[in-house]
């Protein structure tokens, strides 16, 4: 295994991945000539999903599209990912460890925290691996098996053995769901391409929300063990016992809030209009998208057991699905309201994307950015 970097500090980022590498799910059977066959027809589907992508959204170039496109295992994106986390914690955990002081709980935590956290993201990452279908993952530094965009792009992730599961799983036409896949995952790659300000805007609210951050090294240390241990199965009933809160807000600070709200907002934005994308490209090119819409709807809302539905909500991953939700709403009313062009100008500015209010009122929106000016 490639190192990822030091391992001193809060967290050994090495053994995160051995761990998750180790816990995570074994894929669906399938032979080596059929993982062939499915690798060489998800980046088939990835390059045609370009075209598709930016001639409905008016989004981007073939020049802009210059970031790669990677089809990895569960392993391969535990990897990616912790090598984006790495660099988006960096600040946070630079200040938590200028708080470790000499008291005895201090001293235990660093002697032995950096091995607990990284073992407790390790079963996190690993439970997320096998759920996640693609991603573009935008933070991660660029490295040989991570290559990333010439111009400092991400590069855009597809996560083969998970594809192959859930279509599987709802009994779906394969060729066509691979590419009803790709065409919501080009959609983020065209976002990010396309709009050279988003990623610096996104990383610097994240930062800003890390920054916000005032919690003590154990106190942050337990919320993941608290998260860890519902993976465990030793915490089934997690969603009662903290009231329905997620990881995140159970460390939010008046001023973590604010952020939250903007960067809800934002990826409300994004993962709707990703949908948006999909639905409205996907009836051209996706004959059975129909079939799979439904059926895909119907397992995203219901999640898989009991303890997969509390880890979800500790997580904060029931808020996305309202943010797909929430999200594609938003955009279909402005782009019936004001068409494809009048809802682009959204990607004009960070001062003209939408608030968390205006999400839920898209008329709001409308009204402030396209509002004429007075004569």
């Amino acid at each position: 295994m490639t190192s990822i970097g030091a391992n001193s500090g809060m967290v050994d980022w090495n053994l995160a991945v051995a761990t998750a590498t180790r816990l995570v799910r074994p894929g669906p059977e399938v032979s080596r000539d059929e993982a062939r066959a499915v690798v060489a027809e998800l980046r088939r589907h990835a390059k045609s999903s370009e075209e598709h992508v930016r001639g409905f959204t008016r989004m981007g170039t073939e020049e802009t599209h210059d970031t790669p496109v990677l089809v990895v295992d569960r392993p391969g994106w535990v990897r990616a990912n912790v090598a984006g986390f790495r660099e988006l914690l960096k600040p946070l955990l630079e200040k938590m460890q200028e708080r470790r002081g000499g008291g005895a709980g201090n001293a235990v935590l660093g002697a032995v925290g950096g091995k607990v956290t990284g073992v407790e993201l390790g079963m996190l990452l690993s439970f997320l691996s096998s759920r996640v279908l693609g991603q573009y993952e935008t933070f991660a530094p660029a490295t040989r098996e991570l290559p990333a965009g010439a111009n400092g792009g991400g590069r855009l992730l597809l996560v083969a053995p998970n594809i192959v599961h859930v279509e599987r799983e709802l009994d779906v036409e394969p060729h066509d769901f691979r590419l009803w896949v790709t065409l919501h995952e080009e959609t983020h790659r065209t976002q990010f391409t396309a709009v050279p300000w988003l990623r610096d805007h996104l990383e610097g609210e994240i930062q800003s929300f890390l920054a916000e951050t005032d919690v003590d090294p154990m106190t942050m240390l337990e919320r993941i063990r608290e998260a860890a241990q519902s993976l465990a199965g030793g915490r089934p009933d997690a969603e009662e016992d903290d009231g329905g809160r997620s990881l995140v807000e159970l460390v939010q600070t008046p001023a973590q809030r604010e952020v939250l709200g903007r960067l809800t907002a934002v990826m409300s934005l994004l993962e709707g209009h990703a949908d948006f994308v999909m639905d409205g490209v996907g009836p051209a090119v996706v004959p059975s998208v129909g079939e799979i819409r439904e059926k895909f709807q119907q397992r995203r809302a219901k999640g898989a057991s009991r303890l997969d539905m509390a880890l979800r909500k500790l997580l904060g991953l029931d808020a996305k699905l309202r943010q797909y939700r929430d999200g594609e709403r938003f955009v279909r009313a402005v782009v019936e309201e004001c068409g494809m062009d009048g809802f682009n100008r959204v990607w004009t500015s960070p001062n003209t994307l939408p608030t968390k209010s205006e999400i839920a009122k898209p008329a709001d929106w409308i009204a402030r950015v396209h509002r004429k000016p007075e004569a």
